[in-house]
């Protein structure tokens, strides 16, 4: 794990870096936990060990929280202050997490150019319905990467049943937020995809279909990845309203729309985002995502890159200098950007 030490207050910083990734609708992506109540095989876990992981081996533990609800609210705030406008909460399943509610409920105004998404398996939607409708959430984005009770328990090690994501699907729609859902193309559920297409479209849900990005953790999960092309091919039987975007940060995406509900698709042979350090990263051939989001974990970790925990800074004694913590931050992607870490 890297450490950074704050610039002096004297030395000048520059937010060059800082406001450019947030032009270009960079992504903060705030784990509120590593645990999982589900097992998800490709689980990435925002970098932390994903639970698939954590069953396997109780050695393998994930990093015990430090951040309090207080805290991580203060770690929002400063940098929406700081020009990051879109945050998304993320685990683990973040529902489970002692700091869901707090976290959530005391959310600062994003202003009229922010957005909070929840990212969720959706299990655990109904039984928090209460609470969430009263948050600033503007987004909940449902993960759906398998459509029967046999694909979920091959995909995910649960015998939770498919009615009961299905049932979060609903109970996200009740909250009076937008919902949309997403799915990783994966071999386990390729005869799936069309149902879980229907589904969305059925209900008027945007729907984002996933190629499967390579991590150190679902390496072996490599025969397991589905290309795009089919679905691709499919939709175009279903419209001709299809445009593709590669601007701003992350891999690229075809966009159709079909009766008004947009259907897009992560596509990596549309190009990535990468920035100077990854001219020399190791890990540069095995990334299509580049530098996308700037990932917050309840550990008070910051991280500008999901494939390197070694450029992994804590921020922990910052927490109460908004300053100073803006200053580490921008500093910190300033050097990955600029290749001098």
């Amino acid at each position: 794990m890297s450490t950074f030490l704050t610039p002096p207050s004297q030395a000048p910083v520059d937010l060059t870096a800082l406001a450019s990734f947030a032009a270009l609708r960079g992504q903060l992506r705030v784990s509120l936990t590593p645990r999982c109540n589900i097992g998800c095989r490709f689980c990435h876990n925002e970098s932390d060990v994903p639970p698939p992981l954590q069953r396997l081996d109780r050695n393998r533990q994930p990093r015990r929280r430090e951040l309090d609800a207080h805290e991580m609210i203060n770690v929002i705030g400063t940098l929406l202050d700081a020009g990051l406008k879109r945050v998304y909460f993320t685990g683990g399943e973040p529902l489970i997490s002692p700091l869901a509610k707090p976290v959530l409920s005391g959310l600062p105004d994003a202003g009229p150019d922010g957005s909070y998404t929840l990212i969720t398996n959706g299990t655990r939607v109904r039984a928090n319905r209460s609470w969430l409708r009263r948050t600033r959430l503007d987004k909940v984005k449902v993960s759906l990467h398998y459509f029967s009770d046999a694909s979920l328990y091959e995909i995910a090690q649960t015998k939770v049943g498919i009615a009961a994501v299905l049932d979060g699907v609903d109970a996200a729609r009740e909250l009076g937020r937008r919902v949309e859902l997403n799915c990783l193309l994966l071999k386990e559920n390729a005869h799936e995809v069309r149902g879980i297409l229907d589904y969305a479209l059925e209900r008027r849900l945007p729907v984002q279909f996933i190629e499967l990005v390579d991590t150190d953790f679902n390496s072996g999960m490599a025969g397991s990845a589905l290309s795009a092309d089919g679905i691709i091919s499919h939709l175009r039987t279903l419209t001709s309203d299809e445009h593709t975007e590669a601007a701003g940060v992350g891999q690229g995406r075809r966009v159709f729309r079909i009766d008004g509900v947009e259907v897009d698709v992560i596509h990596r042979d549309l190009g990535r985002y990468h920035v100077g350090q990854c001219g020399t990263c190791p890990q540069r051939s095995a990334c299509v995502e580049g530098f996308w989001a700037l990932r917050v974990d309840h550990a008070g970790g910051v991280q500008p890159c999901l494939l390197r925990n070694d450029l992994r800074i804590k921020i922990n004694d910052l927490l109460d200098d908004p300053t100073a913590l803006t200053h580490a931050v921008a500093h910190h992607i300033d050097a990955f950007t600029q290749g001098t870490l």
